[in-house]
């Protein structure tokens, strides 16, 4: 295996490496692919590993740096792409049967941008059906495994991105955040997950869930790491009709600006059900901030404890909507019948899994007449209350911090005959996609050997506070707490 790409070398130094002509993006990206063929059997964070099209990649990048050019920011960075993102020539799944091989015609915007900048992609990581879950266990294709505790889940619908980060199987990864995604699975996996605002990153090329909510967002070992994907892929496409126009500092130049005098406001709503641990780690991170200079107080916000029940009617009626596209006759999977209308119903009861079939039959009852404004209508309503809320609390303060998730990892299989319990376990991500705004998970601190999350909030392109504060957390917290780790997986390695 390449030196470089050994524990802890970060991102940002195999980047400079490469581009210093230290090492060559080909030993790196080998290195990735050794390390993926060694564990990911064990872990199947990977739906699909692309190691032909990856050295083929890594060679141009040191084509590009014998040739005396910079080619780019995250040079020869192996970088893991979650099965929603589409990859022209590349199967695309979206963890569902009913898009079993579908090879796009094109990659999404985020996929060519960060190839732009020396990324090398080496696969398609696994994910809940259609980004719809908390635990990766509602894929069509298996289930991802923790690595920190094989019988564990690693969080959802990004586990397999999480996954791959967390085992030092790639140092970068992208996945997608509808009401925590990102960050949930991040906090499980003791990685750095970000979901930045609402219309930052591009859309474009990634299979809809909820479009209202759906952000595209980075992984990675370390808070600096996370911010040089963030400052990649962060940028307006005209292909995206709700991307952003207006500019944003590069946050890697904020890193190390500290908190002094920084607002803080700890949202006391999110430490009443939260385990013992993710409280204490809050607490915790708290008192690193304050003394790193913040001013930091409690806040209560009652309205973003009304945005479970507001997502659970938002998302499933966004995503009846956009789920309608796949009928037998377009994309991936077809069974036959004797009419269109039932090869229509054959294909989606076959294509679709449970949890999938669920939200669509509830999004489509919340969207019918007589219902509409009684459901739908009602969970816009609460969502301008979470908005609100949040407004308010922004103006005392300039960050907001809480817990990621209620718990550490939960075993496979726990929570998957209770769908409220697992929905549950986004309670404290959602808010901050009904409000559009980013936030970020950073690992904290161990409980029963697990890592544990804290989660920090800004307002609409507030990332450089935002990251400014997750700087000094990272910097306070238990280093046993973060990965990349040796998969705890006995067995895993060939």
């Amino acid at each position: 295996m390449s030196a470089v790409f050994e524990y802890p070398t970060s991102a940002l130094e195999i980047a400079r490496a490469v581009r210093a002509g230290e090492v060559r993006a080909r030993e790196v990206v080998e290195a990735a692919l050794e390390r993926i063929a060694s564990f990911d059997g064990a872990l199947h964070c990977f739906l699909t590993v692309t190691a032909d099209a990856a050295l083929a990649a890594a060679d141009a990048v040191d084509a590009v740096v014998a040739a005396g050019g910079d080619p780019g920011p995250l040079a020869g960075v192996p970088l893991a792409l979650k099965d929603n993102l589409c990859t022209r020539g590349v199967p695309t799944t979206a963890g569902s049967r009913i898009l079993e091989g579908w090879v796009p015609p094109y990659d999404a915007t985020v996929v060519k941008v960060v190839a732009a900048a020396g990324a090398v992609a080496v696969g398609k990581t696994n994910l809940d059906e259609f980004a719809m879950g908390s635990s990766t266990e509602n894929s069509a294709y298996g289930v991802t495994h923790n690595p920190w505790d094989p019988n564990r889940v690693p969080g959802g619908s990004s586990g397999g991105s999480a996954a791959s980060v967390a085992a030092g199987l790639v140092p970068l990864a992208l996945g997608s955040d509808t009401g925590g995604s990102v960050r949930q699975p991040a906090s499980l996996c003791g990685v750095v997950g970000v979901k930045p605002t609402y219309g930052l990153v591009s859309r474009y090329g990634l299979i809809a869930f909820a479009s209202s909510l759906d952000q595209i967002g980075p992984f990675a070992a370390t808070v600096a790491d996370a911010a040089a994907l963030l400052d990649v892929i962060a940028g307006h496409d005209p292909a995206d009709s709700t991307s952003l126009e207006v500019g944003l500092e590069p946050v890697s130049r904020q890193l190390e600006a500290g908190v002094a005098g920084l607002r803080v406001g700890v949202i006391s709503d999110f430490l009443v059900d939260a385990s013992p641990s993710c409280v204490a780690a809050v607490r915790a991170a708290a008192e690193v901030l304050s003394r790193a200079g913040a001013v930091v107080e409690e806040v209560a916000i009652p309205a973003l404890m009304l945005g479970l029940s507001a997502y659970y009617l938002v998302a499933p009626a966004e995503a009846s909507s956009n789920l309608a596209r796949y009928d037998g006759v377009r994309y991936g999977l077809r069974v036959d019948g004797p009419d269109a209308a039932q090869m229509n119903a054959r294909s989606r009861s076959k294509g679709f899994g449970p949890e999938v079939k669920r939200r669509i039959m509830l999004g489509t009852y919340v969207l019918s007449a007589g219902y509409y404004d009684a459901y739908y209508g009602q969970a816009q309503r609460v969502r301008t209350l979470v908005a609100r809320g949040f407004g308010e609390a922004y103006e005392h303060f300039d960050v907001l911090i809480g817990p990621t998730s209620p718990t550490v990892a939960f075993e496979i299989g726990a929570k998957t005959q209770d769908p409220l319990a697992m929905y549950l376990s986004d309670l404290y991500t959602i808010p901050t996609n009904l409000a559009g705004h980013p936030a970020v998970s950073v690992p904290f601190s161990l409980s029963e050997g697990l890592p544990v999350g804290v989660q920090v909030l800004a307002p609409t392109l507030g990332e450089g506070p935002m990251f400014r504060a997750a700087a000094v957390i990272e910097h306070g917290a238990d280093p046993g707490a973060r990965g990349p780790i040796e998969p705890r997986l006995a067995g895993a390695v060939r």
